[in-house]
């Protein structure tokens, strides 16, 4: 009998052989760890592999077991020869692949920022995740036994605060391919679960292409606000072993997905009014 609902999904965050994307730091490490922690095995990739060479030696030393695989994830080339590596190493297909590499950007209006930031951004934050899915979905599709992706969204995808256009853009597509993927596995056995967070203490606003005010306040409300990466990570994973589509870890991220969704109108001019008064 297919499960339509996802109703008795099997965990399958635990013992999982597993992909991550950006697994170098902020979440993807923390999937990374977490899943070792739940005695899956984990194949660490980062377009900077030292630092998933980081992540991956401090699996081992935890007593796990990790591989750290370089994978720029903008290049279908570096995708697929990812996924030749994990299922060398796991004598098989994976059973769980997250699409995490992402990168941020904002502080300027449409119109006014650069278009090779635009390019840049949906490269990584938009191409990356469907490269993943285009790459792994059919290998966990025909392996024909539970499995799960999770593609790394935000609150952004449907917040649509201004100044962040390039981010918000990127993060909406990859709701909206998840939201398709999951159309699209139903009764397979394979999950899909897109993570829609608000903030999360990581280093995204450091390393991304940031005005300074934004950087400032993105900051301020990272310290006051944010979950972390590892709390984010364990409730991800939860929902995928519940048989769960969305994935909004922070209440405000929930209240504003629904107040969204029933009043749009209302919602995105409040947005726009609220933001021009923050300092």
């Amino acid at each position: 009998m297919i499960d339509l609902f996802g109703l008795g999904s099997p965990r399958r965050s635990h013992g999982a052989d597993a992909v991550i994307t950006g697994a170098g730091s902020g979440i993807g490490a923390a999937f990374a760890t977490e899943l070792a922690r739940r005695g899956g095995r984990v194949v660490c990739s980062d377009i900077a592999v030292d630092t998933a060479r980081v992540t991956s030696k401090a699996i081992e030393t935890d007593g796990g077991k990790a591989l750290a695989v370089p994978c720029d994830v903008t290049q279908i080339e570096q995708v697929h020869h990812l996924a030749e590596e994990a299922q060398s190493w796991f004598d098989g297909p994976p059973t769980l692949v997250i699409n995490n590499a992402g990168v941020g950007a904002g502080g300027a209006m449409i119109g006014e920022s650069d278009l090779a930031d635009w390019t840049w951004v949906l490269d990584i934050n938009l191409w990356g995740p469907i490269h993943g899915c285009h790459v792994f979905a059919p290998i966990l599709r025909e392996a024909g036994r539970p499995a799960g992706i999770i593609n790394v969204a935000s609150a952004a995808a449907f917040g649509a605060a201004p100044g962040m256009a390039a981010y918000n853009v990127s993060k909406a597509g990859t709701l909206s391919l998840s939201e398709t993927l999951a159309a699209e596995m139903a009764g397979t056995g394979v999950n899909v679960t897109v993570l829609c967070p608000t903030f999360v203490k990581t280093n995204i606003v450091g390393a991304g292409r940031i005005s300074a005010k934004s950087t400032q306040l993105a900051d301020q409300l990272m310290r006051w606000t944010g979950f972390s990466a590892e709390r984010v990570a364990r409730m991800c994973l939860d929902t995928l072993d519940r048989g769960g589509l969305y994935c909004m870890p922070q209440p405000e991220a929930r209240i504003g997905w629904g107040i969204k969704r029933f009043t749009p109108t209302v919602y995105t001019r409040a947005v726009g009014f609220t933001t021009r008064v923050i300092p």
